[in-house]
C-alpha cells in the first residue's frame, strides 16, 4: 500500500475508490433488489464510479492521443452508461437498468481492473510487490 499512497494524486483516491466500487458492487449484484438498502447502496456505487471515471482523465500514465489513451474512451462510456442505467431505474425499466448495471461491473471494473494489473503498472506493484 505504500507504493499506492506514494503516488501522486489522483491515483491513489482513484484506485481505492475503484477498489471500494468492485466490493460494494459485487454485494449490490448479490444482494436483493427494490429494497432501500439496494437504492441506498445503488447510489453509493454511481458516486464511486462517477469519481473513478472523472479522476481518470487526469491519469496520463498511458499516452496514446496526447494525455489520453483507450482507458479514456472507457470512462466517457462509463458516465453514459451511469446516467443510462439510473434514468432506466427512474422510469420503471428495471430489466434494462439491470443489463447496464452488470455491463458497468465487468467492462469498468472488472476487465480494467485486469489492465491495472500489468507488469509496470502501479496496481501491479501495490498487489505483487514487484
Amino acid at each position: 500500500m505504500e507504493l499506492l499512497r506514494s503516488q501522486v494524486m489522483p491515483i491513489p483516491s482513484h484506485a481505492l475508490a475503484a477498489m471500494a466500487a468492485v466490493v460494494l458492487g459485487g454485494a449490490q449484484l448479490a444482494s436483493a433488489k427494490g429494497t432501500a438498502r439496494h437504492r441506498t447502496l445503488g447510489w453509493a456505487w454511481v458516486g464511486l464510479m462517477t469519481y473513478v471515471a472523472i479522476s481518470s482523465f487526469f491519469i496520463s500514465e498511458l499516452k496514446l492521443w496526447g494525455a489520453f489513451s483507450p482507458i479514456h474512451v472507457l470512462s466517457i462510456w462509463t458516465l453514459f452508461s451511469l446516467v443510462t442505467a439510473v434514468y432506466c431505474a427512474r422510469q420503471g425499466n428495471y430489466r434494462l437498468h439491470k443489463i447496464w448495471m452488470v455491463l458497468l461491473y465487468i467492462l469498468a471494473l472488472l476487465v480494467t481492473g485486469v489492465f491495472t494489473l500489468w507488469p509496470g503498472r502501479v496496481m501491479h506493484g501495490v498487489l505483487f510487490g514487484v
